[in-house]
């Protein structure tokens, strides 16, 4: 914009004043500068620069005013057309863009199945019911396991989508073998092994085995058994990811795993006395690790307890049932009831 000076005439003198004059063109407005004044005016033409100084801002409002609502105006049009054209993209559409038919019958009012008038009603749900499909191809896939290694599997169980095989110690090698190579099998990827103390049994340890097949989609457990000087052949021939899991089986449970090339403990310290997840291991343990203030270094003594042991009543161990319990074995794992045997009359003498 330019600016337009002038030198206006006044009875009271000669004064400089700042008059704007908006020139309207096709493009803008502009003002023009022909003359600068050296300082502002002062008395009565102060007001009259003021004056004029006011409308130059007010018209200089309007016409921006102007400008900003025709630009608004003219993207709004264009927001509301592009809206318009994407209504189908949103979820909801407002009611007055939806045409609906005057014989559109409304499903509230519509009559009911006569079969249902006692009310809706939805059968109970039994959990059995909703693995059964695939229950029944693990039953026939651990037939065929039984049927392609009769030697080494003893027995197996499936429990909804869980099939579990039961095989011997001297059955380690073969059936992970098959089960790793075999094209109807190819469980390449072991995920998991652990163990289980059971001390009433003659072999206490079961040794778990979780294996994964990437290929089918499928996994597999695999159950043998061991004792504290029976022990396993290690699988780490055949899955490099075991290692570490037969390494910590044998720290928390003492397991042995023949042919581990790095048998030795992965949890717990170096000289550590005993097994901690086996069930006869006392919850406070044998020894106790402290910093000894006279010696100035860390000693390792034997544990004293300042109380006495805990007395378990009903049986000589932690682990045995007190009183009959609650049985909280699934249906398709108990045996069925035995029926009642006839009393048999004896003959009147």
């Amino acid at each position: 914009m330019k600016y337009e000076w002038k030198r206006e005439e006044r009875s009271s003198g000669t004064a400089e004043v700042l008059r704007p004059y908006l020139m309207k063109t096709s493009a803008s407005l502009h003002l023009r500068f022909d003359d600068t004044p050296s300082c502002y005016p002062a008395g009565e033409n102060y007001y009259h620069w003021k004056l004029h100084n006011d409308i130059f801002a007010m018209a200089m409002r309007v016409s921006n005013g102007r400008a900003l609502a025709s630009a608004i105006r003219s993207s709004r049009n264009a927001f509301i057309r592009r809206s318009e054209n994407n209504a189908r993209c949103f979820t909801t559409t407002q009611r007055q863009h939806v045409v609906v038919s005057p014989d559109t019958p409304n499903m509230r009012h519509a009559a009911r199945d006569p079969a249902l008038d006692g009310g809706l009603h939805a059968p109970p749900i039994n959990p059995a019911d909703k693995y059964s499909k695939k229950a029944d191809d693990m039953h026939r896939y651990g037939a065929w396991l039984m049927g392609c290694l009769p030697k080494y599997i003893q027995q197996f169980s499936v429990w909804k989508d869980e099939l579990v095989i039961y095989i011997s110690p001297s059955g380690v090698i073969p059936v992970f073998t098959f089960l790793k190579y075999n094209t109807a099998a190819e469980f390449t990827q072991v995920s998991d092994i652990t163990a289980v103390d059971f001390p009433t049994r003659d072999q206490r340890f079961e040794v778990v085995y979780n294996l994964l097949s990437v290929r089918h989609n499928a996994r597999i457990r695999v159950k043998t058994y061991a004792d504290e000087a029976a022990p396993v052949p290690s699988i780490t021939s055949l899955y490099d990811g075991a290692n570490w899991y037969e390494r910590e089986v044998y720290d928390l449970f003492g397991v042995f795993f023949i042919g581990h090339p790095d048998l030795r403990r992965i949890m717990t310290d170096y000289g550590f006395d005993g097994h901690p997840l086996r069930k006869d291991f006392p919850l406070t343990g044998y020894t106790e690790i402290r910093y000894d203030e006279e010696k100035k270094r860390i000693v390792v003594e034997p544990l004293e307890l300042t109380q006495a042991f805990r007395n378990f009543e009903g049986g000589s161990a932690a682990w045995e049932q007190v009183g009959p319990g609650v049985d909280r074995k699934p249906d398709s794992f108990r045996l069925p009831t035995p029926k009642p045997e006839e009393k048999k009359e004896e003959p009147k003498k």
